[in-house]
């Protein structure tokens, strides 16, 4: 893998990583401010949150183990 392909994957584990955390701040918002009356909005939302930490989740195994095959 080169040096240029290792950034890729450190860019793209960042990316999620922001990406993760503003759904986070998201779901962190609807439960401390928006409850109960945006009740509703629950599903959506900690599905998006979930989404985002899965792929955070798999660009960090995807990063990992380029790194131990390096």
């Amino acid at each position: 893998m080169t040096d240029d392909d290792m950034k890729s994957l450190e860019k793209a584990v960042k990316k999620a990583k922001r990406i993760a955390s503003e759904r986070a701040s998201e779901l962190h918002d609807l439960v401390e401010d928006r409850l109960p009356a945006a009740y509703e909005e629950i599903p959506a939302v900690a599905q998006a949150t979930y989404e985002a930490c899965r792929a955070w989740a798999e660009a960090t195994a995807k990063l990992k183990a380029a790194e131990a095959a390096a």
